[in-house]
């Protein structure tokens, strides 16, 4: 239950903040006649993620049991895929997500309601759907009953009320130490979908290697038992893994918690070798024009401190 929860808070918590920034911008723009438009957007989101997620959990019903499993572990797998591009991707992109929000949003409102309608749904959309598949998974993998989905739920709840809380002004937090450390546990939590996702492809003959355990505790942590039960519900941990589900779940696991966690990610070693050329090219002009290269540079912090006060695009109105 904890690990859907913990889906359901981070996919939420980005949703909302999302939904935040798009409606700051228009009341602080003076745009608040434009609101109904970008709340329809939000409200088609969240219907066709809810859409998504019931044709995943009922579509799949009346197939054999050896299709069942090999849908099911494609989908995981691809859930893991889609979870661990988003977040690197927000690690990447967290600094500079309301400067593009801003700037997709001006264009929207020139180019009307409709635009608008799906600026707001693509933004939420993307989040709705990458959730519904991932919860899908982890449901799957956590076993029948309605625990997980409750976890879920309640986890997408309190990201609603966070956000409503930022929105407010009443709540402020560290946004970027709480998405490295929901970051860091989600990886954790789709290393053990991922693992049950080749189990599933095993199962459905897709795969081999299914009667190779590379170890069996069962009795040590019976699967009933309510330590089993809670491992599996927040690792989707299994006491008799075959030795390919170890060993894709250690090749997925180690590296991608290093890279993420690691001090200089992808984003930041890019991000360092374009301010470093962009230093040595403000240097060379200011060898040539006695420093008025500077004047970019301030530029630059005005534009992204009116960014982050939210009072206007953060890019150039040339």
């Amino acid at each position: 239950m904890f690990s859907n929860y913990l889906i359901g808070l981070r996919e939420g918590l980005e949703a909302s903040l999302v939904v935040c920034i798009l409606v700051a911008y228009l009341v602080k723009t003076g745009h608040k006649d434009r609101l109904l438009p970008l709340w329809l957007g939000v409200g088609i989101a969240c219907a066709v993620s809810l859409g998504f997620g019931a044709a995943l959990t009922f579509g799949t019903q009346e197939l054999t049991f050896k299709a069942q499993e090999a849908i099911g572990g494609t989908l995981s797998i691809v859930s893991v895929a889609l979870v661990t591009w988003m977040v690197f991707w927000m690690k990447r992109t967290a600094r500079h997500l309301k400067a593009e929000l801003h700037g997709k949003l001006d264009t929207a409102l020139a180019m009307g309601t409709g635009a608008l309608v799906a600026t707001a749904f693509l933004a939420v959309g993307r989040e709705g759907i990458e959730t519904s598949l991932f919860v899908w998974g982890s449901v799957r993998a956590a076993g029948n009953g309605t625990a997980p989905l409750v976890g879920a739920l309640l986890g997408i709840a309190s990201a609603v009320v966070l956000g409503w809380m930022f929105y407010r002004g009443a709540l402020r937090i560290n946004l970027a130490r709480f998405f490295t450390w929901t970051g860091g546990m989600l990886v954790v939590v789709a290393a053990g979908v991922l693992a049950y996702g080749v189990h599933d492809l095993q199962e459905a003959d897709f795969v081999g290697g299914l009667t190779d355990k590379a170890f069996d505790i069962s009795a040590a942590v019976p699967p009933d038992s309510w330590y089993g039960t809670l491992l599996k519900g927040t690792f989707n941990f299994q006491p008799d893994p075959t030795v390919l589900q170890v060993v894709v779940w250690v090749l997925y696991l180690v590296p991608a918690l290093a890279l993420f966690l690691a001090p200089v990610g992808f984003g930041r070693s890019v991000g360092a070798k374009e301010q470093k050329r962009s230093h040595e090219q403000a240097d060379a002009v200011r060898g040539h024009d006695g420093g008025t290269g500077g004047a970019g540079g301030d530029g630059e912090r005005m534009h992204d401190g009116a960014g982050r006060a939210g009072l206007g695009p953060v890019r150039d109105q040339g």
